[in-house]
């Protein structure tokens, strides 16, 4: 038998099993119903939301590039990235540049070799670590205060960056043990100008420099609004049909309901949730797991917590050191190291980043206790 054919059968058997399962116990009719209404609702409730966001802070972290506040933390977190995650100052502008945009944002600078060439082998692949801790931050926080949370989303971020040490230290480790040729420089070749060029700005005033800084930063919100709408309807719609259950009149094809078959299981371990990250409710824990593939999915299931009332400033603080640290690197890791020639490393960054992001989620959970008691 082909194996295009065994995967096509394998497929179906998946589907029926799946969708039969929900199927028998919501009633087809609902479940289907139930499948459009809720990508509707995250359609029109969530991504137009997530949007908004995305457009007013790809405008402010536009205008900040364009008046040198980029550059100028840059050289204020240049000190740290030595004693912390054993990388040269100019990767401070990675971090910089990923929590202001997305996780891809590390590649370019990468391929860069005026940049690189500050590098030895194993801290240029850790930058693929070092990068998506920081992805889609700026985005992250902000929808969480936006939740009236902000002391929980600053701990969050505390334990983000707590995570970022802790998975670009493990990706160090991992590879100088596994592969002693990544020691040497990428390039022997000095750098010879700054990474972070300036534009002549001489012909152009203040005011058209502002302006067109929010416009283009606007049209770049607008592209990454774009860009996490499939993660939102399709992940944040499976998840939710595996996490929710009923309505208080049963299954009726309304939005956001499903078959508790996740919480159900996180039942069976609650103590350990419970313990290192403290949530009480078992549903909670579909945020990290859809983090995995999509901080932009993750963060759709804000709302449906929100009006369920068990989204309080601890699960904020939890949510965001792991949206943050994780953001969608199991969709964009392998990408990333295979753009820069390293596919070899993809199993050990992946496995750092997992751990760094539970770790992360633990760091936030006992710092949001000690901060509670303040």
């Amino acid at each position: 038998m082909k194996r295009s054919t065994v995967e096509a059968l394998v497929l179906l058997a998946a589907l029926c099993l799946v969708f039969g399962t929900l199927g028998w116990r919501m009633g087809g009719d609902n479940l289907i119903n139930t499948l459009t209404n809720t990508a509707h609702n995250l359609l029109l409730n969530t991504v137009f939301y997530l949007m908004g966001i995305t457009v007013l802070t790809g405008a402010l972290s536009k205008l900040m590039s364009e008046f040198g506040v980029v550059s100028l933390l840059e050289k204020v977190l240049r000190p740290l990235m030595k004693p912390l995650y054993n990388l040269p100052g100019v990767a401070a502008l990675g971090g910089v540049m990923t929590f202001l945009s997305d996780n891809p944002a590390i590649i370019a600078l990468s391929k860069d070799k005026t940049f690189s060439s500050y590098f030895k082998k194993y801290q240029l692949v850790s930058l693929t670590n070092f990068g998506t801790a920081f992805g889609m931050g700026f985005v992250v926080i902000v929808t969480m205060i936006s939740y009236g949370q902000a002391g929980g989303a600053l701990v969050g971020l505390l334990g983000a960056v707590c995570g970022s040490v802790i998975s670009t230290r493990m990706m160090q480790h991992s590879c100088r043990k596994a592969f002693p040729e990544m020691e040497e420089l990428v390039s022997s070749a000095p750098p010879v100008q700054d990474v972070q060029t300036e534009e002549d700005t001489t012909q152009k005033s203040v005011f058209m420099r502002f302006l067109n800084a929010i416009l283009d930063g606007g049209k770049n919100g607008v592209e990454l609004g774009l860009a996490i709408i499939p993660g939102v309807l399709i992940i944040t719609t499976a998840v939710i049909l595996i996490t929710f259950g009923p309505g208080p009149d049963g299954y009726t094809g309304a939005a956001n309901q499903g078959v508790p078959i996740l919480p159900w299981l996180a039942e069976k371990i609650h103590w350990v949730f419970e313990w290192l990250f403290g949530f009480e409710d078992m549903r909670l824990i579909a945020f990290p797991m859809t983090a995995l593939g999509s901080v932009g999915a993750s963060l759709g299931l804000l709302g449906t917590y929100n009006d369920a009332g068990i989204l309080n400033g601890n699960a904020i603080a939890v949510f965001t050191a792991i949206g943050m640290c994780w953001s969608g690197f199991l969709s964009t890791h392998t990408a990333m190291l295979d753009s820069l020639g390293y596919r070899k490393a993809i199993s050990k960054a992946l496995g750092a980043h997992t751990v760094a992001g539970l770790c992360a989620g633990i760091i936030a959970h006992f710092a949001y206790m000690l901060f509670s008691l303040i």
